[in-house]
This record gives C-alpha cells, sequence and structure tokens, in this order.
C-alpha cells in the first residue's frame, strides 16, 4: 500500500486534528520540499470552499460579509533534519526528517480555525491563511514576501503562534515590541605559516591565533554591550588543516550571534572586525570575515499584541502579556517587519514528551493544544473582524 494513500478527512472535532496532526508527523518534509504538505493543506482548504493559491507556500482566502478589512493567520509547514527518537505510535516514515518544533501542530491548528470559520463565518471581512516554507533557515516568509503575497492579498495585521514546552498547557505569553532575537551567522578564515610542530617559530601557527579569537570574541557581550542587552555570541566550529606533529598554517571559526536589536546586531559585527583584525596584525596573519543575518529581529505591533491577549483572557487561559523576550529567533520577523502584526507562545505542557526541549528527537507536539489552538484562532478573527450590529427601521 502506498504510504501516502492514508488521508484524514478534515473536520473540526479533536479527535480528527489529532489524526490530521499525527499524519502530518508521520511525513515531514525539509525547508521548500514541502511537496506533500502543501499537496495535503491546499487540497484540505479546498474542500472546505476557500479559495486556495499555491506558490512558494499555500494561501486560503475566506471572506465573509462586506466588510473590506482583512487579517492574516500565519503557520509553518518545515522540518529538521533530525532522525526521530520518540516511542509514540506515529513515527517520522521519512529517515532523517522530524517535525521536532511542532510546526505539524502549527498547521493542525490553523486548519482546525478555518474548518471553523467555513462553517460559520461570524466575521465580517477577509481571513489570508498563510502556511509558510523554510522556517528553519530563515528563508521561507521572505520567499513568500518577493513572491507577492502581502500585495496579492493586503492585510492590515498578521498573527502567528509558536508552541512553547515546558509552560503550562494553554498558557499564553507574548509581549509588546521585541518577542525574539536575530541570528547571525558568521565565519572567520585565518591563514598563517604551518610548520613542524616542534620548531613552532618557523611558523605562525593559526590554532594559537584562533584560540586568542574565540577568548576576545567573549569580551563583547561582557564589557562592550550594556549589561542586560541580551546578545550572544558563540564560536560553534574551529577546524585547522593541522595533524599530530604539523602547525595548523589555516583555520576556520564559525559560530552564531543573537541579538535583540538591529542596534546591538551592527555593533556586534562592528566590534567583530575589530578584534578580528588587530589579532591577526599581531601575529602576522591575514584573515576574512563573514557576518550574514539570517533572522532580523521579531518585533510585535501594540494594537495586535493586545488583541490577542485580549482573545487568551476571554477564553480563559492563563496569559502573560510582558513575558521576557525569547533568545531563539523566528521567520515570522520579516512579515511583523512588513505588517503590524503579534507573535505568541502557547505552552505545549511541562513534562514527558510535551516538555522536551525544541528541537529535541524525543519532542512532540501536544494534541491536546489543538482545540485550544483552533479556538483561539476563530476568536481572534471574530474580535478583529467583528460583524456589523443589524439596525432595525420603525
Amino acid at each position: 500500500m502506498d504510504k501516502y494513500k492514508h488521508e484524514v478527512t478534515m473536520v473540526s472535532e479533536p479527535h480528527n486534528l489529532n489524526a490530521l496532526r499525527q499524519e502530518f508527523h508521520q511525513f515531514p518534509e525539509l525547508g521548500f520540499k514541502e511537496k506533500r504538505t502543501k499537496t495535503r493543506i491546499a487540497n484540505i482548504l479546498k474542500d472546505m470552499g476557500l479559495e486556495v493559491h499555491e506558490g512558494v507556500g499555500v494561501v486560503g482566502i475566506l471572506k465573509s460579509g462586506r466588510g473590506n478589512r482583512a487579517i492574516a493567520l500565519r503557520a509553518d509547514m518545515d522540518a529538521l533534519p533530525i532522525q526521530e527518537a520518540s516511542d509514540h505510535d506515529y513515527p517520522s516514515q521519512n529517515a532523517g526528517v522530524m517535525h521536532a518544533c511542532g510546526h505539524d501542530g502549527h498547521m493542525a491548528m490553523l486548519l482546525g480555525a478555518a474548518q471553523t470559520l467555513a462553517d460559520d463565518p461570524n466575521f465580517d471581512g477577509t481571513v489570508v491563511f498563510i502556511f509558510q516554507p523554510n522556517e528553519e533557515h530563515g528563508l521561507g516568509a521572505r520567499a513568500m514576501i518577493d513572491e507577492g503575497v502581502l500585495e496579492k492579498f493586503p492585510v492590515e495585521e498578521i498573527y502567528a503562534i509558536h508552541n512553547l514546552p515546558g509552560a503550562p498547557l494553554g498558557q499564553v505569553s507574548t509581549r509588546k515590541g521585541l518577542i525574539c532575537s536575530s541570528e547571525s551567522l558568521f565565519e572567520i578564515s585565518i591563514k598563517g605559516q604551518g610548520g613542524h610542530a616542534s620548531m613552532p617559530q618557523t611558523g605562525r601557527d593559526a590554532i594559537t591565533v584562533g584560540a586568542e579569537m574565540v577568548q576576545a570574541l567573549q569580551t563583547i557581550v561582557s564589557r562592550k554591550l550594556a549589561p542586560g542587552a541580551g546578545a550572544v555570541v558563540s564560536v560553534t566550529e574551529f577546524l585547522t588543516d593541522g595533524q599530530r606533529n604539523v602547525l595548523p598554517g589555516t583555520a576556520q571559526l564559525k559560530g552564531d550571534v543573537r541579538a535583540r536589536s538591529r542596534e546591538d546586531r551592527r555593533k556586534v559585527e562592528e566590534f567583530m572586525q575589530q578584534i578580528i583584525e588587530g589579532i591577526s596584525a599581531a601575529h602576522g596573519v591575514s584573515s576574512d570575515f563573514s557576518f550574514k543575518t539570517e533572522f532580523i529581529e521579531t518585533i510585535n505591533s501594540d494594537a495586535p499584541t493586545m488583541a490577542a491577549t485580549g482573545v487568551a483572557q476571554s477564553l480563559g487561559l492563563e496569559t502573560i502579556g510582558d513575558r521576557e523576550p525569547m533568545s531563539f529567533s523566528e521567520d515570522f520577523a520579516h512579515f511583523n517587519a512588513a505588517v503590524p502584526g503579534c507573535f505568541l507562545l502557547l505552552g505545549n505542557g511541562e513534562s514527558g514528551r510535551f516538555g522536551r526541549p525544541l528541537h529535541a528527537n524525543d519532542y512532540d507536539f501536544n494534541d491536546a493544544l489543538l482545540p485550544l489552538g483552533a479556538k483561539f484562532w476563530a476568536q481572534l478573527v471574530q474580535d478583529r473582524l467583528p460583524q456589523k450590529k443589524q439596525t432595525g427601521h420603525n
């Protein structure tokens, strides 16, 4: 039997959302390779009666009433290159690929909301359901924007939910302003002079130069930025061409920078450049430095954030409206930079596989969140696009 023939009839009852989420979990796909996932989502939306547009991602349009206002709700579709180690009965069927960040649940929640609103369109305006590829590499939102999604389907506000393991089930948390840090990747290439390990004075050892750079880079956060800035500079790879008795002539450092503001991100890059040039000159070696920002800072707008926390409170969910910013990065930042919006976190549970860290090989999305998330999305639409009250005439 073809493993792709297993299909789930999409209706709004939670047990069917569970089956759909678990189906997504079984067939994960990496960024920009979400072929099966996109087809499945598009077919479900069409079956609901939505207008569907397929491109880099999938967009569903649902209109009700005569209102000309529009808002967007976004879910991410891609999985991670991780070999799953879970013991539940719906593990990944694609070797080395896993939904370890909960995007399977994000899609199912948004589809549940689409079904609820299609069945009972108790709103006035347009809802744009955005299913985005390749969030994990920070490329999918930009690709959809470059394709013209916001010009073809203009909206006044945009929203996204991400599950949060370790937080109580159903807890909603967000904040105005910065909610997620930026991520920049850097590489430093050092070219010295290799030599015999017994005669280090005859060469220019790239490994000692690199080690000095690693140490000096740590002073950026501790001594060059204001306390509490929240920046992180991490060297994650140190590669050389040295051998047991051969001093390396070349070395390469790679790493990751997180920042909570564009200004701090630029300062970190400038300080890194100064440190690299100074140490290289002191030791008579040459070096090259690259710094590429993959994810910009995610900045929540005031009105959408207040709207989201208001909906959470009206549904009786534990709500934190001024949480600490997250150190991780989120591709939704590109949408938020283009349109006022809110990125919020939804507690996935505190124990077992639901409390495992994101990207862990035994993490799992909590299906108990599916009806909560779908209900939250539907209520948000009804609040932001309220039906006009009918006025009687005598």
